[in-house]
């Protein structure tokens, strides 16, 4: 596994839909390489031989890919930003990569209209904690 990065530029905060960052996929060598886990935009250029055209973690390339990263999945099908549905374990899984990639590729921006608001998750997941603790009080 590569080591953390000591040279990585203070992060970005441009936005992106998920339309807009399609075309940083690695197939147009003139472009960088962008992927997004949670809402937040990586350049992976540095990594084309793993990210770029044709290359194993391409399916990745120019979309967020939140839900295969958590599951551990090269399958298009789960190659999608929405990961509302992981288990607990997926979900640590999930921030592990985030967490990974942040410490190793520059941070170019967010996805603006990425399906998973965490803001929301956090607090439907303490509202739900709350009512099982109120009903059980009943």
């Amino acid at each position: 596994m590569q080591p953390a990065r000591t040279d990585l530029a203070p992060p970005k905060d441009d936005p992106f839909t998920l339309a807009q960052l399609a075309p940083f996929d690695g197939s147009d060598s003139s472009k960088p390489i962008y992927v997004s886990i949670k809402g937040t935009v990586f350049d992976v250029s540095t990594k084309a031989d793993v990210y770029g055209a044709g290359r194993s973690y391409n399916i990745f390339a120019g979309k967020d890919g939140s839900k295969g990263f958590g599951m551990s999945s090269l399958d298009a099908e789960n190659a999608v930003p929405d990961y509302s549905e992981l288990s607990e374990a997926h979900r640590k899984v999930l921030d592990h990569w985030h967490d990974f990639f942040s410490k190793r590729y520059n941070i170019v921006g967010r996805v603006t209209d990425h399906p998973v608001n965490e803001e929301e998750e956090e607090a439907d997941g303490d509202a739900t904690h709350v009512d099982a603790v109120a009903s059980a009080n009943l």
